[in-house]
């Protein structure tokens, strides 16, 4: 059986993109301190199949037990671990249209996971639908010094243009589990606020565990 990934002493390496391994890639490429964890979700748009996860340890949530008969002392609610906003989307607008992987070309595609210096990178080119050709690079990591941080490294490099790339960088709090029973979107927006150069958005759980 072929191998799909790579691996050294302290890297998990993927060469090339596939996207019917990609939710898989999700998974194993994921990151967290004990605090924050994180899905391997790509930052720009993807229009493919993905599980989106950002996760905060602690933070669960009392779901609707649904099954399809019922006994005496089974329980109403069990908690859920809740799929918090997601905090790494930054849309990529290239002359006019979006970076989106299951739409463009890709090539020379690897990602890596360094678990000796703690971070997430991933380099591929791609050709837009429009002929731009670009060069991506990303690192991303969650710090064990400070619980409460994560940062993003995001780069574009235009291959065969001059042009306007226009990154757009947001918080999503309108986000559900996949797994909800009922469907329900568990978090209530309390505040929210965008300046030139930071913005932050407050959420709350609708109930208590």
């Amino acid at each position: 059986m072929k191998t799909y990934y790579k691996t050294d002493e302290w890297n998990i390496i993927e060469e090339g993109f596939s996207p019917e391994e990609h939710k898989k890639s999700e998974s194993i490429f994921s990151i967290g301190n004990g605090r924050i964890g994180q899905r391997a979700n790509f930052e720009e748009k993807y229009s493919g199949t993905s599980l989106q996860g950002s996760y905060v340890a602690g933070v669960y949530y009392p779901d609707k037990t649904r099954v399809g008969w019922w006994k005496n002392g089974y329980p109403e609610y069990f908690a859920k671990v809740l799929n918090a906003p997601n905090w790494i989307g930054i849309n990529v607008n290239i002359e006019g249209e979006d970076l989106d992987l299951a739409k463009c070309k890709v090539s020379n595609f690897k990602r890596t996971l360094n678990m000796k210096e703690g971070y997430l990178e991933r380099t591929f080119n791609a050709e837009l639908n429009n002929g731009c050709k670009v060069k991506i690079h990303t690192k991303r990591f969650v710090s064990m010094d400070n619980p409460e941080l994560a940062a993003i490294k995001y780069s574009v490099t235009p291959i065969n243009f001059d042009g306007k790339i226009i990154f757009t960088p947001y918080i999503d709090a309108d986000i559900k589990n996949e797994d909800a029973n009922y469907d329900e979107k568990f978090w209530l927006e309390v505040d929210r606020s965008v300046g030139e150069r930071e913005g932050y958005i407050v959420t709350e759980t609708k109930k208590d565990v």
